[in-house]
């Protein structure tokens, strides 16, 4: 099957499953199910004749702006869209960056089972939004900041305590700036980036210094050291994995390095449950 007649394939597909009566048009009397072609072109500011020659595999590739309009009109998902561009166009769409306060009940409790190795998840812009009890005690308390003030960024450049945390803090921040680049680059987050990079280029040289060499770096895996107030140093593997439909969050997961590790982290779990103190902020990134 060529990419038209799949492209084809697949508008009729979504028209034929639409209800008129959704978008106040009389659904008696119709010879096929759902919108007709004229009205789908309609909606999405189209020729009803080009519409049917898309339908039909003749005319060519549409346009990405023609592909964004049809699936306005036929109310695709995202999932959807995304396909839709995919056999029209061979590619995805662009991101469209949707700043997020939470995460679904079912990755809150993942994160929840991961009892002894702590996870959070942040969005493109750096932004931690969910975490479980062992990033509360071993990470911060996250609940207990102003929500402002859960930004990576914000914690690493002007936060002492943070820096304090760090093992070697230059090389963590400058990890942190790259590769923030890149994620929020790729959500499209960039009128929210351009915000905070005002903001921490007037609060921070260093920061404003390590923006302007135009790093980029994945955040991957790695290895992290923690300067722990109770425990000491606590070394950590941490993996960052892309949650599934949302571009613009990852799921970062730090595991303890080692038995002895996890031992910290254990007993930090059992002692903190329940009994953190709100300011006690340890992590970067």
């Amino acid at each position: 099957m060529s990419e038209t007649t799949a492209l084809g394939t697949y508008l009729k597909n979504r028209r034929t499953k639409l209800d008129p009566a959704t978008f106040g048009l009389n659904g008696g009397r119709r010879r096929t199910a759902g919108l007709r072609r004229e009205e789908v072109a309609q909606r999405a500011n189209i020729s009803a004749t080009w519409y049917t020659w898309l339908e039909q595999g003749r005319g060519g590739a549409p346009s990405a702006d023609v592909l964004d309009r049809i699936a306005r009109a036929l109310t695709l998902t995202e999932a959807e869209r995304e396909h839709l561009f995919l056999i029209g166009l061979g590619r995805p769409p662009e991101v469209r960056y949707r700043n997020s306060d939470g995460i679904t009940p079912r990755l809150q409790r993942l994160l929840d089972v991961l009892t002894h190795s702590p996870a959070i998840v942040r969005t493109a812009t750096w932004d931690v939004i969910a975490w479980n009890r062992a990033a509360r005690a071993v990470l911060t308390d996250y609940a207990a900041l102003p929500r402002s003030e859960r930004n990576v960024l914000r914690m690493i450049f002007v936060n002492p305590r943070v820096r304090a945390a760090q093992e070697k803090w230059e090389s963590v921040a400058r990890f942190v700036v790259a590769t923030f680049r890149a994620d929020s680059a790729r959500a499209g987050a960039d009128s929210e980036v351009e915000q905070l990079v005002e903001e921490l280029s007037a609060a921070s040289p260093e920061f404003a210094s390590m923006w302007r060499e135009s790093d980029v770096q994945t955040h991957g895996d790695g290895i992290k050291r923690l300067r722990h107030p109770q425990a000491g140093t606590i070394t950590l593997e941490y993996s960052a994995f892309a949650v599934d439909g949302r571009p613009d969050l990852s799921l970062i997961v730090y595991n303890p390095a080692t038995e002895a590790d996890r031992a910290l982290v254990e007993g930090l779990v059992e002692k903190a449950y329940g009994l953190l103190e709100p300011n006690a902020i340890i992590d970067g990134a």
